[in-house]
């Protein structure tokens, strides 16, 4: 298919492009790719497209290795997370699973617990990028993220109830608070999986674009974000995320005290003097 080789022509040239990034090169893995695409702007691969790009517990390691490392990356602007091959995601590596005690499920699942809180504590916007399929943890992987651009070929579901499980990575209280109660029970009683079109039409994903144009699209987005003042938009993260768990006057008060840390900041003045003086802001993060 025509959209693979795009896809494969692109994937190749940020690669080349983390060669020499700084601070990235040590960032190896089996199963993920950290790649610099931009400055700042870093693309996670799932990279086990064989079999669906499905999470292992080797898998697991990596991107809690991964999510922790960037965390602690003051020039992190934004952050791209999407999957080699034909797929975003498909769910756990039931393979892996087949025969597993209860004992080792329990012990794989905690790792998968620690990895999935490791993404929701990213401190600047991540942004899924999903062809294929985004099932189970795939899809729950792609409702942590601070928002998700699909390819019309894209496919979501969370079929745990159809396993004797229930989703457990922050599924049923992320997709609930993106579609509300009535719909996310809907979708996670039935198990059946969803396409694009209705993941965009119950407020899931922000666009859906022709295959061969996802990764242009979530580039030109990400690019967008990384060239934003970046003390700016780690703090409304910081505010909109951490306001959904207090009462309004409390979020109001969260707003209040990082809108005070930012006024005070160079990159503020850098804004309103490069606006008065027409021309592109600098911004340094400070």
């Amino acid at each position: 298919m025509a959209w693979v080789f795009v896809w494969f022509v692109w994937f190749v040239d940020i690669l080349k492009g983390a060669c020499g990034a700084q601070g990235r090169d040590e960032m190896t893995y089996e199963t993920i790719i950290v790649a610099e695409a931009h400055p700042g702007l870093v693309v996670i691969t799932f990279n086990r497209p064989e079999v669906a790009n499905a999470l292992s517990s080797q898998m697991g390691r990596d991107l809690l290795d991964a999510w922790s490392r960037l965390r602690a990356d003051e020039a992190l602007r934004c952050v791209i997370l999407a999957g080699a091959g034909k797929h975003f995601q498909a769910g756990a590596d039931l393979k892996e699973r087949n025969g597993m005690t209860d004992e080792a499920w329990a012990e794989q699942h905690r790792l998968f617990e620690a990895m999935i809180r490791a993404q929701l504590a990213c401190p600047v916007p991540v942004i899924a990028a999903v062809q294929g399929a985004a099932m189970g943890g795939g899809c729950e992987m792609s409702l942590a993220c601070d928002f998700t651009y699909a390819a019309e070929s894209a496919r979501f579901g969370l079929p745990e109830a159809g396993l004797g499980i229930m989703p457990g990575l922050g599924g049923t209280q992320l997709l609930t608070r993106a579609v509300g109660p009535r719909r996310a029970l809907e979708i996670m009683i039935t198990a059946a999986p969803f396409a694009a079109q209705q993941a965009l039409d119950w407020g899931l994903v922000s666009a859906v674009t022709p295959p061969e144009a996802l990764m242009d699209t979530v580039l030109g987005v990400a690019a967008q974000i990384a060239s934003r003042a970046p003390l700016s938009v780690r703090g409304l993260k910081r505010v909109v995320h951490g306001g959904l768990d207090l009462d309004l006057k409390q979020a109001m008060d969260l707003e209040l005290t990082v809108y005070n840390e930012l006024f005070r900041t160079e990159d503020r003045r850098e804004g309103v003097a490069s606006f008065n003086e027409k021309r592109t802001p600098a911004f340094r993060g400070q």
